[in-house]
């Protein structure tokens, strides 16, 4: 079963990424290729705002994590029209918005690593991974995620470095 297969099994669907209109826009690329990687710009949940430890929970932090990786495939897919052109994930870096003295920054990302491993399976979808707590993240988000993937053999994108 690929990966595209197994997000509608699970019962899971891509959304929509919004525009932010009013908000500067960042100068970056969603997704930038080079060789067989593909570098994945940050991104975080949409409409979720809070500090981990404050006043969001590691519970309500993780699901926002998981919706973070719902938006992370979403990118993969506008990028190259199906999830199944990811050979593995390679490296994972997460963000996440901390009051101070909170410690779980780990327990927050697994929203993240669980959702990518539930799509591509442990040997696909488990990877290097570092949880980083942070005072501020843009528009108050409580978690932002990168990512570098490998592609499949021979997968290419237009900005291919």
């Amino acid at each position: 079963m690929n990966a595209d297969e197994r997000l509608a099994e699970l019962g899971l669907t891509l959304p929509k990424i919004p525009s932010l209109p009013g908000r500067v826009q960042p100068l970056l690329e969603p997704v930038l290729v080079h060789g067989d990687l593909a570098y994945l710009s940050g991104i975080g949940p949409i409409g979720i705002t809070g500090i981990v430890g404050g006043d969001c929970t590691v519970e309500e932090a993780f699901a926002a994590a998981r919706g973070t990786a719902l938006l992370m495939l979403r990118r993969i897919h506008d990028a190259f029209g199906s999830l199944d052109i990811v050979d593995h994930w390679v490296k994972v870096l997460g963000f996440i918005r901390s009051a101070p003295g909170f410690a779980q920054q780990p327990a927050v990302l697994n929203g993240f690593s669980s959702l990518i491993i539930d799509v591509y399976g442990v040997a696909r979808g488990r990877c290097a991974r570092s949880a980083i707590g942070t005072s501020e993240l843009p528009a108050n988000i409580p978690v932002e995620v990168e990512a570098i993937v490998a592609l499949r053999p021979g997968a290419r994108k237009e900005n291919d470095g």
